[in-house]
């Protein structure tokens, strides 16, 4: 089993049940090893959100941290690149016509920026999963 080290760039979807299932299913063959990017904003409850990420990472077995970047995502993921300590780049974005990251064609923005693979994952507006929690 080799280890995969995934550099995590995700804010108001840090805690989404699809960031997670993506990181889970990543971990079938490799050990994982995660770092979640968080590029820094004025969002109320990111912090919550933050350790509520990785307790839940943890609890499935998956290496992580996290660490707080540029408030520019593109920024906060040259700055802290590394191709010593991250194989990949996982990007986590709201769902296209929401997420400003979208609009900002962040995810080709990054491979541009820097030679490793870069995916993304879609998930729910962070109210929107709230709101499906209390309804359940």
């Amino acid at each position: 089993m080799y280890r995969l080290k995934l550099l995590v760039v995700a804010n108001q979807t840090v805690d989404s049940d699809e960031l997670y299932e993506t990181l889970r299913e990543r971990t079938e063959g490799a050990q994982l090893a995660v770092t979640l990017l968080v590029p820094q904003d004025q969002q109320g409850g990111l912090a919550a959100r933050v350790k509520s990420s990785l307790d839940r990472l943890h609890a499935a077995g998956i290496e992580a941290e996290a660490m707080l970047g540029d408030v520019d995502p593109a920024c906060a993921v040259i700055e802290a690149w590394d191709p010593r300590r991250w194989d990949e780049i996982l990007v986590s974005t709201l769902p296209t016509g929401t997420s400003r990251w979208l609009q900002i064609d962040l995810p080709h923005r990054i491979a541009r920026a820097v030679d490793a693979p870069v995916h993304h994952v879609e998930s729910a507006d962070a109210e929107k999963r709230e709101h499906a929690r209390v309804v359940v």
